[in-house]
């Protein structure tokens, strides 16, 4: 089962979710985004929240309002996390997690340690855990199949961009090719350019 919240302080609102327990945390470090953000308490044992990055947004763009939202989502959700202040959340894209068969349920690592970033939550805030929790909802998604739709999109819309890429170079090249094929033609019917038979010197008409 995966839990959806919604970060509606923006628009359009932000999707928020996590997994169950850990073994679904695991399906999601498996099946999850390349442009998901994941979060993490530092230190403490906590859910595996995700958020889901809008079209051509950024890890370094996400506004501080909603990393807000999802840092007090996981500290919320952290066992020991939730009762004390002043904790660390960790955040790097889901592209940077790394996890080996030596690795536990629920362990993760990083592939890139300077591409991990951390915020301080210094105190849970209830009034944005409640405003969360009012957006949730559960359900029990192929993340597999959404992974792999997402991924074969990704496919089309390349190749899409590929398509006109190479549509724009022909395009292009004919152009020069028009230009090129005009200035020689210019060229050819400019009046310095042009001779007759009267041109060569002789205008004598004794042929002996």
């Amino acid at each position: 089962m995966v839990f959806y919240f919604k970060s509606n302080i923006v628009s359009p609102p932000a999707l928020i979710y996590m997994g169950k327990d850990k073994h679904e945390n695991e399906e999601l470090i498996r099946w999850g985004w390349p442009e998901d953000v994941w979060f993490h308490v530092h230190n403490y044992s906590s859910a595996h929240v995700y958020l889901r990055l809008q079209e051509g947004q950024t890890i370094d763009d996400i506004p501080q309002s909603v990393l807000n939202d999802a840092a007090q989502l996981v500290k919320y959700n952290s066992i020991q996390g939730n009762k004390i202040n002043n904790v660390d959340v960790v955040y790097t894209l889901w592209s940077n997690l790394k996890k080996t068969a030596d690795m536990e349920v629920g362990q993760i690592g990083f592939y890139c340690e300077k591409s991990v970033k951390k915020i301080r939550v210094e105190k849970r805030v209830n009034e944005i855990v409640n405003r969360l929790n009012k957006t949730k909802t559960e359900d029990h998604p192929d993340l597999r199949r959404q992974r792999e739709e997402r991924d074969s999109e990704e496919r089309r819309e390349k190749k899409h961009i590929l398509k006109a890429q190479r549509e724009k170079e022909e395009e292009e090249i004919m152009r020069q090719k028009k230009e090129a094929e005009q200035r020689s033609y210019d060229k050819l019917f400019k009046p310095e350019c042009m001779s007759s038979n009267y041109d060569d010197g002789n205008d004598s008409d004794d042929f002996m």
